[in-house]
């Protein structure tokens, strides 16, 4: 008897798990999304017999001019898609370079995501879908057959902030194995973003596994904080719970942030294998990141030896008030007095910010206080900042 009743139960649990199984299946579209060419176009797909409209918006396409808080910024463009007899909306693109791209639908005039591609990526409130196409710079945010870093996600003491704050940290590979001690990257985010940002739409891990196993970059421990210093950790994984993320939270870029930097070098050096001097500490950032950038390593200005300004929000602000913000000339010359050994700038052509970093290079230039500039094509974007983060990581601790 006894017998028969497991066998019961083993089937009913059988059973229950080919049912879920199924609900999936049959829950899905049985069509391919985006289908990748050899030719590198890229298909997609979207099955809605009954709208009236699909159309496509992804930085594959065109770029327009956006209204957006920050001013007038390069945007996505749009395509439409054609309906076949089954109802089948499709739409191919031109031959697409290398690189990682997002998209959405819109269809009947609403943005959803591609329910055939469970590839999901989140910048600040929007979530898109995501594909890679070719090789070239692409292949280095793909996932290869090299060694491996860690990426964790830790929460420290804040005592300036009078909280624990949540932050990722990439160990490169064999490090857990190893008694070797590091040089450390702090990698900032820009408007928006959180300590999710850089290690998901920048494959700031990807980039520097393939790095390090091409020899073109040091082994280095990155650490991507929180730049925004109301939140202890990103929406959804901070005490605040779930919550919609916003492009300008309070206190964003009023000095908080920079003033208390240290708590987050002090818990790094405490608890990794680093080595903790000048020699062996860069910082970075994009956009907003890139003011931080600027502020805290003038700020502190025998802390780092490599600094690096991806699109930097280099603004005047009303609120810019406070003593991290005093001095600007004077603590610069002090930046530069001390000596470093690389100030590295890098924007695009097309960027909202290009006239502020061009007068800020001006000031530079003026103090005699030696930079390094990279120009590129394209706005305010993240296909961007994934390569600044691939040209500036190999410059670093030789």
């Amino acid at each position: 008897m006894k017998k028969h009743y497991y066998l019961s139960i083993l089937l009913v649990f059988i059973l229950g798990i080919q049912t879920k199984a199924q609900e999936a299946l049959f829950g899905a579209q049985q069509i391919t999304s985006p289908e990748i060419h050899e030719n590198s176009t890229v298909t997609f797909r979207f099955a809605a017999p009954n709208a009236e409209s699909v159309e496509i918006t992804g930085d594959f396409l065109p770029t327009v001019k956006m209204e957006t808080p920050m001013g007038q910024m390069d945007g996505p463009g749009k395509s439409a898609l054609t309906k076949d007899d089954k109802g089948i909306w499709s739409f191919t693109s031109s031959a697409l370079s290398p690189e990682l791209y997002s998209y959405s639908f819109i269809v009947d005039g609403l943005k959803v995501t591609d329910p055939n591609n469970p590839f999901l990526i989140r910048d600040v409130a929007s979530v898109t879908n995501v594909f890679l196409v070719g090789e070239g710079q692409a292949a280095l945010y793909r996932v290869k057959d090299v060694p491996h870093g860690t990426v964790a996600k830790r929460w420290y003491d804040s005592p300036g902030l009078g909280m624990d704050r949540r932050l990722t940290i990439y160990t490169p590979p064999g490090y857990e194995q190893s008694n070797e001690k590091f040089p450390v990257l702090y990698l900032l985010h820009g408007a928006g973003g959180d300590e999710e940002a850089w290690i998901a739409l920048g494959r700031t891990a990807q980039i520097m596994d393939n790095l390090i196993a091409q020899g073109k970059a040091k082994p280095m421990i990155v650490v991507m904080p929180n730049g925004n210093v109301i939140q202890d950790g990103a929406p959804g994984e901070g005490s605040d719970g779930m919550y919609k993320p916003q492009f300008m939270v309070p206190k964003t870029m009023d000095g908080t942030y920079e003033a208390n930097f240290m708590d987050i070098i002090k818990f790094v050096e405490a608890n990794y294998q680093v080595k903790a001097d000048k020699a062996n500490r860069a910082i970075a950032g994009l956009s907003m990141g890139g003011y931080h950038t600027m502020h805290i390593s003038r700020f502190y200005p025998n802390t780092f030896d490599y600094m690096g300004l991806f699109s930097a929000a280099i603004m005047p602000r009303e609120d810019a008030t406070g003593k991290v913000y005093s001095d600007l000339d004077g603590t610069l010359k002090t930046q530069m007095d001390n000596g470093y050994k690389l100030y590295w700038i890098a924007i695009g052509k097309t960027d909202f910010l290009y006239d502020a970093n061009k007068e800020y290079r001006a000031k530079l230039d003026a103090m005699g206080m030696p930079y390094e500039y990279v120009e590129s094509e394209g706005g305010h974007i993240w296909r961007n900042w994934r390569v600044y983060l691939t040209q500036f990581a190999p410059q670093l601790f030789k």
